[in-house]
C-alpha cells in the first residue's frame, strides 16, 4: 500500500527528499498537461525504469498499482461513454503514472524524511505557517490514502458477496460511513495527543 517504505541503497533511495518531492511535482504536473498517448506511454516506460533503478521488486511495485485499478474500473467506462476511448486511455494512463510516481516516492523515502523536507521547505514561512502541523497533515494524508483504498476494497468484496454489484449506492454509502467513522477515531486520537485546535 502507498506509504510503506521499502528499504534500499539505490540512487533513488539516496536522493534527498526535497529533490524527489520537487521532481514528483514536476512529473505529475507534466503528465496532467500532456494529452498525447505516445508521450504518456513513454512516461509509463520511464516510471517502470525508475522502479527498476530503485530496485523495487515487481511484486511490491504491482501492489502499489492494484488499488487504483478499482477506481479505473469505474472511471474508464464512464469516460469512454462521455469522452471516447482516447480520452479514457489518456485519463487512465495519467492516473497510473501519477499513482506509480507517488508510490515510488513513498517506497524510497521514509515518512520522517518527508516531514523534515516539508518543514525545511516551509521554514521561511514559519511566521504564517505552522510547519509541524503541515508535516502532520502530510503524514496523515500518506497514511489515509491506502486506508481509504482498503475501505473501498472491503466494501466491494462485501457488496459482491451480497450480490449487489450493480448498485453504486451499495458502494458509496458504506464507504462514506466507514470513512467518516475512521476520521472520527483519528480526530479523537489527535485530540488525546494535544492536537485539539
Amino acid at each position: 500500500m502507498i506509504g510503506v517504505f521499502h528499504p534500499g541503497r539505490s540512487i533513488v533511495h539516496r536522493a534527498p527528499a526535497l529533490v524527489k518531492l520537487g521532481l514528483l511535482a514536476v512529473f505529475v504536473t507534466v503528465a496532467a498537461l500532456v494529452s498525447s498517448l505516445a508521450w504518456l506511454a513513454a512516461a509509463s516506460v520511464g516510471v517502470v525504469l525508475l522502479f527498476a533503478l530503485a530496485r523495487v521488486p515487481a511484486r511490491v511495485a504491482l501492489r502499489q498499482i492494484v488499488p487504483i485499478l478499482w477506481v479505473l474500473a469505474f472511471a474508464v467506462p464512464v469516460q469512454v461513454l462521455f469522452g471516447g476511448w482516447e480520452a479514457a486511455a489518456v485519463m487512465a494512463v495519467r492516473l497510473l503514472v501519477a499513482v506509480a510516481l507517488a508510490a515510488l516516492y513513498t517506497l524510497t523515502t521514509p515518512v520522517s524524511e518527508t516531514l523534515d523536507a516539508m518543514q525545511a521547505l516551509l521554514r521561511p514561512l514559519r511566521r504564517w505557517v505552522d510547519a509541524d502541523r503541515v508535516g502532520l497533515a502530510l503524514a496523515l494524508t500518506i497514511r489515509c490514502v491506502p486506508l481509504l483504498a482498503d475501505l473501498v476494497r472491503e466494501v466491494m468484496e462485501a457488496r459482491r458477496a451480497r450480490g449487489a454489484e450493480g448498485s453504486l449506492l451499495a458502494l458509496a454509502v458504506p464507504v462514506i460511513v466507514r470513512a467518516l467513522r475512521t476520521a472520527e477515531h483519528l480526530g479523537e486520537a489527535l485530540t488525546a495527543r494535544g492536537f485539539d485546535d
